[in-house]
């Protein structure tokens, strides 16, 4: 039964080239839309067979690897250490709303059991267990949402030929195979796979647009596909563009919204009204590095999800669990150390909605009906000055123990005296505004 949804379901994609036109999400699609916007922190999973090499996800182009090689690597990927309950717990603990996990990276590899690809962690691997069931599972006994990534872009395939910006000295592709439309078809026989037998998926996080920018990647079909299998699922495509026609949220990759201080990402102008995301991460690769030395501390990632939700933005923050399934322990500290955080200052975060003032180096600011919560990054000064501070002021207290703050209005701006001493990352002042 299920293999006779599953291809009347691919008939149904087949037919559905213009669906996606002039596209209105439904009812479902926007109560979605709401949560996501509410929930401001996610954690994100890097984590294929590329783990192995212990040297980032972007191994297999970065080292020029021959598809007859790095198809050596499944042999050896047998994570003993992988408990999907554990994950599900930290996620929890970590004050995570949901997860996006690689269900397959640009190697081409997926972390599912797929019916259209053996190339899959349990037909290739000796593991021979479907990651993507168990952690689903998990996360919803944790009541953690899921989403998962889905890269756009194959390493691997010869039908997704010829090669785009990347893949260019994989060894072993058969460059005369190329065939767009099989290719096409492929990704939406396995996103079908992904919508129909694991549940309720919440979002589609799409990459590896920018390898082929020029391609016609048929969204109209791919995105229709998507909302028709699952309408409350949510469309993320991480192209540094302005949004596409069918997209539900836009996402903004080691950046803030429309700073682009990485010279690849989305400009001020192309910055939409839809729900917001930023990604980063705790290490300085995605994937796992062995070698990774620019691990974050506390207050840098705390730092990342404050000034992310002062844009009205959330922040997905990744890990990169090692190949045996363990996730290091710097990086299970750093989420924790943020749900200890948000079980205390989480009311200053989710929910809330920022973007009026914009964030700096010393505060950012969220609001919630009519209270205000200014995080100040350093609170080891005397005043701070809010520039184009406009809302009508009642009171500014201390929210650690109410205490009356004084202020002033200036020519500036809001001019607020610090309380001392603070022993504290971050000192939160709340304003109740008329």
């Amino acid at each position: 039964m299920k293999k006779l949804v599953f291809f009347f379901l691919v008939l149904v994609s087949m037919n559905s080239v213009s669906a996606q036109q002039n596209y209105v999400p439904s009812s479902e699609n926007l109560k979605n839309r709401a949560w996501f916007e509410d929930s401001r922190f996610g954690v994100f999973i890097h984590w294929g067979v590329y783990s192995v090499l212990g040297d980032g996800e972007w191994v297999m182009n970065n080292q020029n690897f021959g598809l007859n090689e790095y198809r050596l690597l499944p042999d050896f990927f047998y994570p003993i250490a992988f408990d999907a309950a554990n994950w599900a717990k930290l996620f929890k603990d970590s004050g995570a709303k949901y997860i996006t996990f690689t269900s397959r990276h640009h190697d081409g590899f997926s972390m599912w059991n797929s019916q259209v690809s053996d190339y899959n962690i349990v037909k290739a691997t000796p593991f021979k267990r479907d990651i993507v069931k168990e952690l689903v599972e998990a996360c919803r006994e944790e009541g953690i949402k899921v989403m998962f990534y889905y890269s756009l872009l194959d390493w691997s395939r010869d039908d997704y030929l010829p090669t785009g910006k990347t893949g260019k000295g994989i060894i072993g592709r058969d460059s005369t195979q190329g065939n767009w439309d099989s290719y096409i078809q492929f990704m939406k026989d396995q996103l079908t796979e992904l919508l129909t037998n694991y549940g309720q998926i919440d979002g589609i996080w799409f990459d590896g647009h920018w390898d082929k920018p020029e391609a016609d990647w048929k969204y109209n079909e791919i995105y229709s596909l998507i909302h028709q299998l699952q309408p409350q699922c949510l469309i993320g495509n991480n192209h540094h563009l302005a949004t596409f026609e069918g997209e539900d949220f836009q996402m903004f990759e080691r950046d803030l919204p429309g700073q682009n201080t990485t010279g690849f990402g989305t400009s001020a102008d192309q910055v939409g009204n839809l729900p917001k995301e930023v990604c980063g991460t705790i290490a300085g690769s995605w994937g796992f590095d062995i070698k990774d030395r620019k691990q974050k501390n506390f207050k840098e990632v705390l730092t990342y999800l404050v000034k992310a939700a002062g844009y009205g933005s959330n922040l997905l923050l990744n890990i990169g669990p090692m190949p045996n399934g363990k996730i290091q322990d710097y990086q299970q500290d750093r989420l924790l150390d943020l749900g200890n955080w948000l079980r205390k200052y989480g009311e200053t975060i989710y929910a809330t909605t920022g973007g009026f003032v914009t964030p700096t180096d010393e505060y950012a600011l969220t609001r919630k009906a009519n209270k205000i919560y200014i995080h100040i990054f350093n609170p080891n000064q005397e005043k701070v000055l809010i520039k184009d501070f406009v809302p009508e002021i009642r009171n500014i207290s201390n929210y650690d123990d109410n205490k009356s703050v004084s202020y002033a209005h200036t020519d500036l701006g809001l001019e607020i005296s610090l309380p001392k001493p603070i022993d504290k990352e971050f000192l939160i002042l709340t304003l109740d505004v008329k």
